[in-house]
């Protein structure tokens, strides 16, 4: 395990990104569909089973939540996007606080892109991919749920998934992960040591 991870705590929440921490050091955000399992997979990276408000109604982050590591390095959870019950003036809003968030934000390193296994590239998965490519943001996609697929469902999902990335310039990593099981939990750590610059 590593510890730097296990550090985290909870900084704030906010609803304008005027409102952010200064724009400085490095930040790496989760973002993906409400049902997706984004605090569920944050908890389980942190080890901190109380870290983020896991609801069983999807669509509860409603906000920009930071948490910190060090003074250098935070992680952004951004609000779910596509399921969430709620009226459409709030899914705007949200929608121009994770627009305005990725296009602005300068020390954003790079996105973790949660998604459920078994429901892959939905039509806002594929549409910040596309944005993502365009603005040449590093993109890590986080196959979630992996503990609901038989082995040959998951091997077969990730050759589609193979498949589908080879549109998009920039170079999209992937793997399963399951927050219920911890698995491809080192892969992961291993990945955000890189783009922490951890030593």
């Amino acid at each position: 395990m590593a510890p730097h991870y296990q550090k985290a705590y909870f900084l704030l929440s906010v609803a304008d990104v005027k409102q952010l921490p200064p724009d400085h050091g490095i930040e790496v955000a989760m973002v993906g569909r409400s049902n997706a399992g984004k605090s569920s997979v944050l908890n389980r990276i942190t080890q901190n089973k109380g870290l983020a408000r896991v609801s069983k109604t999807p669509g509860r982050t409603q906000m920009v939540n930071i948490f910190v590591l060090d003074e250098h390095r935070r992680i952004a959870d951004l609000p779910g996007y596509g399921y969430a019950k709620a009226p459409l003036s709030e899914k705007k809003k949200w929608q121009k606080t994770v627009d305005a968030y990725i296009a602005d934000r300068q020390c954003l390193t790079g996105l973790i892109l949660v998604m459920d296994i078994r429901h892959p590239f939905k039509e806002m998965d594929v549409q910040l991919l596309e944005y993502c490519d365009h603005r040449g943001l590093r993109v890590h996609l986080l196959l979630n749920k992996a503990d609901k697929l038989s082995k040959n469902q998951v091997v077969k999902t990730l050759q589609e998934v193979k498949a589908s990335l080879t549109r998009y310039r920039n170079s999209v990593t992937f793997q399963v992960f399951s927050a219920l099981k911890g698995t491809g939990v080192k892969e992961l750590h291993l990945l955000l040591d890189q783009w922490y610059d951890y030593k």
